[in-house]
């Protein structure tokens, strides 16, 4: 069988029968074409059961130039892929069973805002929404900030956001269904009068078009708004707050959880709030800033209690 119906076939099991996310069976599709593109430049055999271990080895060195986190996800595709063929014997062996890799990636503290920052990020939002001299230009500004105000209220991923149904948002009870990574699906509360109050406000206008799509976030367009206008809206009220940090959509998510953890929530709740199958994943947030480290230091350490060595006694 030739790699190209390899492919074909395989993607065919991952929409159809493991049900995969539209963006795992993007990058999947992108993945084995980037390997694809290898194999004929490397002029090996498109033949599917005649790639091994050394061909593979070969294709590790040629993808050597990605971060870490893109080798391992590259690499996960393609072991995803050869199981699936050796398990419906379309291949006799797969060509991983013969091959170790361990790649390390590099452990990096999430960029975090503080909660100075977030407010000067919101003050800049509602500033300019106030500021606006005409109907289209407020309609934008207030769109925008009910994106921000649930980025920050429910620590949501860009791409489950992006995929909000109006359907999915119960605006009376507060109540959001995310759709999140795996089709696993979770409910999130929304408490905060002030953000209920802008969503509703911006529900209400734009309902016909939010009806016509099906979405909640809409574009000028009228079409779901996508990733990149998230992280472009987010930019621009980074530069407006003169706040000289890359500040992203994930920016959010990583303040959402630490700042609660700084406010002693239970990891598990926050493991709910984010969507994570792991705990292990979101101990990534259990790190805490210097203020936070003196606060406890000076609070809560033991030695703070003993009587010996205080200022009074060396007077």
């Amino acid at each position: 069988m030739t790699f190209a119906k390899a492919q074909e076939y395989f993607l065919d099991h991952c929409q159809f029968e493991k049900n995969l996310s539209a963006k795992t069976l993007e990058f999947y599709a992108i993945d084995l074409r980037q390997f694809q593109s290898f194999l004929k430049n490397y002029k090996s055999d498109s033949q599917i059961g005649k790639i091994d271990k050394y061909v593979l080895k070969d294709y590790l060195k040629y993808i050597a130039h990605f971060k870490p986190k893109t080798v391992k996800r590259k690499l996960a595709t393609l072991k995803a892929f050869f199981n699936f063929l050796e398990f419906e014997d379309i291949i006799m062996v797969n060509p991983f069973r013969k091959l170790r890799v361990k790649i390390k990636e590099p452990r990096r503290l999430p960029n975090l805002m503080s909660t100075h920052e977030v407010q000067k990020i919101f003050k800049a939002a509602y500033t300019a929404k106030e500021a606006t001299t005409s109907d289209g230009d407020y309609l934008t500004k207030l769109r925008d900030i009910a994106v921000l105000e649930l980025l920050f209220a429910t620590g949501i991923r860009v791409s489950e956001l992006c995929d909000l149904k109006d359907k999915n948002i119960n605006l009376q009870n507060g109540v959001i269904t995310i759709n999140g990574k795996g089709s696993k699906e979770r409910l999130i509360q929304v408490c905060n009068p002030g953000v209920l109050r802008i969503l509703c406000e911006y529900r209400r206008y734009f309902e016909e078009q939010i009806e016509q799509s099906g979405y909640f976030f809409i574009n000028r367009l009228d079409r779901r708004l996508s990733d990149q206008s998230i992280r472009r809206l987010i930019r621009g009220y980074t530069q407006l707050a003169a706040i000289d940090k890359n500040i992203t959509p994930h920016t959010f998510r990583h303040t959402f959880a630490t700042l609660l953890l700084e406010e002693d929530v239970d990891i598990k709740y926050i493991q709910h709030f984010l969507g994570h199958s792991s705990i292990a994943t979101t101990q990534i947030y259990t790190h805490v800033n210097s203020a936070k480290q003196q606060q406890i230091l000076s609070t809560k350490h033991p030695r703070n209690g003993f009587e010996f060595g205080s200022c009074s006694d060396s007077q």
